[in-house]
């Protein structure tokens, strides 16, 4: 069973998506957290919008701060937008997705990043089933 961490700035947004979206593409097989460098109050609701259109309500979710514990929790962390904010943790895999911040865009924009990270995790989770 492998552990991810998905992070971004904010747990607001691409990493609150990444998480909720792995959880069924990988079931029992593997486990996912999310969490941000600088969490903010609440996830974005625009975020929320999107996914509650695939049957996934994230309005009840609190952003989390990244810690070293939560880190070390991880067997791959993938980071979205957090560069060199983003704690480097010895002997752990790490993965940078390239993905627009969800936070003020227009719907149909948060759509494209939430299925562009739908895409991602399906792939991720068979990876690891390796």
């Amino acid at each position: 069973m492998a552990r991810v961490l998905f992070v971004c700035l904010h747990n607001a947004g691409r990493s609150q998506m990444s998480e909720a979206l792995f959880r069924p593409a990988a079931g029992s097989r593997h486990e996912a957290r999310s969490a941000g460098t600088t969490p903010a109050e609440r996830v974005h609701p625009e975020v929320v919008e999107a996914m509650r259109e695939l049957g996934i309500d994230l309005s009840e979710r609190v952003p989390q701060r990244l810690t070293t514990e939560l880190a070390e929790w991880a067997d791959t962390i993938v980071t979205m937008g957090c560069g060199d904010e983003c704690r480097y943790i010895p002997g752990r895999r790490y993965l940078d997705w390239d993905l627009e911040d969800p936070s003020g865009q227009p719907i149909e924009a948060v759509r494209r990043t939430r299925d562009d990270i739908a895409a991602r995790v399906e792939a991720l989770a068979l990876e690891l089933d390796g």
